[in-house]
């Protein structure tokens, strides 16, 4: 055994970097969690609003399906999701015809459906906002 693989046997990780990491991941797991939960909250209201059921909201793909059906299309169109770069145009599209659903702007449901959707669905889960079910063309 020579010197330099003698020093890689003694080499000791600190403890403090393993409970760093360790709580760096337990804090980042509940904040992940917390923050499915608010929008799955923001998503209940709008589903029962457009008349579904609000616990198909905490479904993670249920609930992808259902929003694409609330914009008017067919819910295999949700297998658009699965393509880059044509699920980020096609996650736009969706919520601009998700927001004229409800009778928003364009802008509106840009910003507050697509950038900073927690936001958006909270109002208009929440907010006045009414479901008139979208014409297919």
């Amino acid at each position: 055994m020579n010197l330099a693989s003698l020093s890689r046997l003694t080499e000791v990780t600190p403890i403090s970097t393993n409970v760093n990491d360790a709580l760096f991941n337990v804090t980042t797991g509940i904040l992940t969690f917390l923050w499915y939960v608010l929008i799955a909250i923001a998503m209940w209201m709008v589903f029962k609003k457009a008349g579904w059921p609000g616990i198909l909201a905490l479904i993670p793909i249920v609930n992808i399906v259902i929003l694409v059906k609330i914009a008017g299309y067919s819910g295999w169109m949700s297998l658009l999701y699965l393509i880059p770069i044509v699920n980020i145009v096609f996650s736009i599209i969706v919520a601009i015809k998700v927001g004229a659903a409800f009778g928003k702007g364009g802008a509106w449901s840009f910003f507050l459906l697509w950038l900073i959707s927690f936001i958006g669905f909270f109002i208009l889960g929440f907010g006045d906002a009414t479901y008139s079910k979208p014409v297919r063309a």
